[in-house]
């Protein structure tokens, strides 16, 4: 069925979803935004999906036991329909674990602001009021989403996420076209659209942990009792802590134990566990993990020592990112991080995204000249400025 509440259009019924995708799938975009809780989940729990053509408005209720979501990843998969998101990452996981499918094409406001110079990774309610003047009630933000029924003042707040992004979106696309940097935002929207982005494999999930002081004689331990957490989070849906605690994989990791009376008394281990009939599994992965041959191992990076010269650089390029940025007016973000910046700085042929693309065009080029010595940073009229150094000026 599909009921109002105040103009507002709530779809529970297959059938009034069908009818509802079938009028946006003529439409040259549709702004998509979702409402859900993880709190005490793994998986996020999928409570309400709002949708908005230029002229229509919808709230989809996932939790209806007369719907089915075919219709919408049907739309959402229309290569003839721009999908609009602002910030659209924990979004599309939803959609990519739920309905096995991620929106093509996609427009995310979060990065288009980015490459239009409105800095780095601004929040929605303050990228609305910059290009519409209209003024968003954040009190309805952190809401239980799952509970029926939802308030008029909960629907509204829910709404206003997709109609406000129309107007958004139109203004970005413009100023986009106008800059010419549609491209950059391709580039950008090809990461979120790549299946890896959200594939969740338990074998990755050490590289989550941070690794302090962390000895190579430990890494087989602490890759197969990440494995095993995350596998129990996934299976159990509840959230990795609840499995058991970072600080508890570093201290089995060190101590390695052998039977349940080892884990007896380790902190961040849940009260009783040594009893329980994950303890073995635990066990059983410190073991496995005892066992991977030293070349079987996966290899850590650890970032290069920068000697003092590296280190005057690295703040010299600091300075020419935030220089250029400015002049090009994008988001530093967008165009590099520090880890790029050390990387520049330390090697020769240094493989990373700021040496690419449109990225060396505004930075990247820049940066390899500071270093080589063939440009320097000036100050003319209390302003930076960028001057050419000569080969003779060189030495």
């Amino acid at each position: 069925m599909l009921y109002s509440i105040a103009s507002m259009d709530i779809i529970t019924s297959s059938k009034d979803l069908d009818s509802a995708c079938e009028a946006l799938a003529t439409a040259e975009y549709v702004t998509v935004d979702t409402e859900f809780m993880r709190d005490s989940t793994y998986w996020p729990k999928l409570c309400l999906i709002q949708i908005a053509g230029p002229q229509d408005a919808f709230i989809i209720d996932p939790l209806s036991p007369d719907l089915e979501l075919t219709a919408f990843y049907d739309l959402l998969r229309a290569e003839t329909v721009v999908k609009v998101f602002h910030a659209a990452r924990q979004d599309l996981e939803i959609f990519f674990h739920e309905g096995g499918v991620i929106p093509k094409p996609l427009f995310d406001t979060q990065v288009a602001a980015m490459a239009c110079g409105f800095g780095d990774s601004i929040g929605y309610d303050n990228l609305v009021k910059n290009l519409t003047n209209a003024q968003i009630d954040k009190s309805s933000r952190f809401s239980d989403w799952s509970r029926r029924p939802l308030s008029k003042q909960l629907l509204d707040y829910a709404l206003g996420d997709v109609t406000h992004l129309r107007k958004v979106y139109e203004i970005l696309a413009d100023q986009l076209e106008e800059a010419g940097r549609q491209s950059w935002l391709g580039e950008e929207m090809e990461i979120l659209s790549n299946p890896a982005t959200y594939n969740l494999n338990p074998e990755d999930a050490w590289k989550r942990l941070k690794l302090r002081n962390f000895k190579k004689s430990r890494l087989g331990a602490l890759v197969e009792v990440a494995a095993w957490r995350e596998t129990q989070a996934q299976l159990r849906n509840i959230p990795r802590q609840r499995v058991i605690k970072d600080d508890a994989i570093s201290e089995i990791v060190a101590r390695k134990p052998k039977t349940k009376q080892d884990l007896e008394g380790m902190r961040g281990l849940p009260q009783g566990f040594s009893r329980s009939q994950g303890a073995l599994g635990l066990l059983e992965a410190v073991q496995r993990g005892g066992n991977i041959p030293s070349e079987n191992l996966p290899l850590i990076e650890t970032p290069p020592k920068t000697i003092n010269k590296n280190s005057a650089l690295l703040e010299l390029l600091k300075v020419l990112l935030k220089l250029q940025c400015e002049r090009s007016q994008v988001a530093q973000k967008l165009v590099a991080n520090i880890a790029d910046l050390e990387q520049i700085a330390t090697y020769e042929n240094a493989n990373v995204p700021a040496l690419k693309g449109w990225r060396a065009e505004v930075f990247g080029e820049s940066a390899l000249k500071l270093k080589r010595g063939e440009i320097a940073i000036s100050l003319n009229d209390q302003e930076l400025v960028l001057v050419p150094v000569s080969e003779k000026e060189r030495g």
